[in-house]
């Protein structure tokens, strides 16, 4: 593609994000452009998000039994909001609800909660070892928790998954999985994986956190042979602040049990008897919604399917393979994932030798204005298998008061990310390898070891 062509997308879509032009300061005193590289943590928001949101305001109000001409303006945005959500992850109109949370992690956690009371005899969910946190520890204590494999490339074994089916039989609950990985941006085949769950009688859960925001997602009609049965993700990670997120499934799946949270918003009717629930979804939202971020949820996705989702997508792989080209000439790299075996979302997982992966991250910030992660990013035993380190080498460390934790550096992109910015960034990694001496002594000593020992 040709080079103008390049910037001319990018310039389109960075018009469209809020902070791309602030100035932050760096360590000489200057100041410069920012470039932000940590999108898969949160994205900016839109402009278009930032201005719904202020329009919306003067009609805010509490949704639900108002009477009120601003609450019944703002309970139809509210309800009819989970008619957009689905369509936009192509979930079943008639068989699936929609219930708003905070995050992709109190969703999931509701899941785990209201699934954990309807085992019917299966009491086992297979995670994976690629998992973030929130996709691993809400299941740990509610059922027994197996994790199929990873490769040699740190990818899914499709295999392993199957073997681990057929070892449990009807055992199997839930097939929990990341639709693309935090770490390496794997991309995992969600509808192959939710066919393979269902010939087992098992149902599919999909962590859509680092997958609805990069690229089109179909959770198909209800039970066709490669319907997601359920699936959460976070606003924040696409271009929507103020805190707000979705988990899809069933109605039927919420109907049973007890909320994961009780109170008002999530009872029919209640004595010091009995207590009678709402329908779901509003069993599981107790409480005053979260309104504004709803807003800015609905507007994101809106401006989203405007933008295109698979235009998104290939922008974004641009990104990545220009940046990981011209990072395979950096000496002493080390790369975590591998986009030409395997197709990922704009992100690279890499180590330069000879500089901790909490300096690197520090003195691309300090030096340059460029910020990206680092550590393990909640996603702690993918991390550790990548890098090489037993669970007993991990407990060791912790032991061990004077140890130094290893971790990953990630830089991730967004649809507003340029290709200039990658050349800064190359720019700079070339810098920090011919003066790893000067860097090492600068910020090693006087403030690296504070992020070392904080940064997991």
């Amino acid at each position: 593609m040709p080079q103008n062509i390049r910037y001319n997308n990018m310039h389109s879509y960075r018009n469209l994000v809020a902070g791309v032009d602030t100035r932050i300061p760096l360590d000489n005193g200057s100041y410069t452009t920012g470039i932000n590289f940590d999108n898969a943590a949160t994205t900016p928001p839109f402009l278009s998000v930032i201005n719904e949101v202020d329009s919306f305001i003067p009609w805010y109000s509490s949704v639900h039994r108002g009477k009120g001409y601003k609450s019944v303006v703002s309970t139809n945005l509210y309800e009819e909001g989970r008619n957009t959500i689905k369509d936009f992850v192509k979930a079943d109109r008639d068989n699936d609800t929609v219930v708003y949370t905070k995050n992709t992690t109190e969703a999931i956690n509701i899941l785990a909660c209201i699934l954990s009371q309807q085992k019917n005899g299966r009491d086992v969910v297979l995670s994976t070892w690629m998992e973030h946190a929130a996709n691993d520890l809400p299941w740990r204590d509610k059922f027994t928790v197996d994790y199929i494999e990873t490769d040699d490339y740190g990818r899914l074994s499709m295999n392993n998954l199957e073997d681990k089916l057929k070892k449990y039989k009807d055992k199997v609950r839930l097939v929990t999985v990341t639709g693309a990985s935090n770490v390496t941006g794997y991309l995992n085949d969600i509808n192959t994986i939710a066919e393979l769950a269902h010939r087992h009688g098992a149902e599919i859960h999909v962590d859509g956190a680092q997958l609805v925001p990069h690229l089109p997602v179909e959770m198909k009609p209800y039970r066709t042979a490669s319907y997601i049965d359920y699936m959460s993700f976070s606003a924040h990670k696409m271009y929507a602040p103020y805190g707000s997120g979705a988990l899809i499934g069933p109605k039927s799946a919420f109907e049973k049990g007890l909320p994961y949270c009780q109170g008002g918003s999530a009872i029919s009717l209640v004595t010091h008897n009995k207590i009678w629930w709402e329908e779901p979804p509003h069993k599981d939202e107790a409480g005053t919604p979260n309104l504004l971020g709803i807003a800015a949820m609905l507007s994101a996705i809106k401006a989203l399917t405007s933008l295109g989702m698979d235009n998104i997508f290939n922008h974004e792989a641009a990104l990545l393979q220009y940046a990981y080209e011209k990072m395979k000439s950096i000496p002493g790299i080390t790369f975590y994932s591998h986009p030409e075996i395997q197709e990922t979302i704009g992100v690279i997982p890499f180590n330069v030798e000879g500089v901790h992966h909490s300096l690197m991250s520090a003195i691309l910030s300090y030096e340059a204005g460029i910020a990206v992660r680092n550590g393990f990013f909640c996603a702690h035993p993918y991390c550790e298998r990548l890098l090489g380190y037993s669970a007993q080498d991990m407990e060791d460390m912790m032991k061990d008061p004077n140890s130094i934790f290893p971790g990953i550096v990630r830089a991730s992109f967004g649809i507003y990310n340029g290709f200039y910015e990658i050349d800064r960034f190359i720019a700079c990694l070339n810098q920090i390898v011919l003066n790893k001496k000067y860097y090492v002594d600068k910020y090693g000593n006087a403030r690296g070891r504070y992020y070392i020992k904080n940064e997991v």
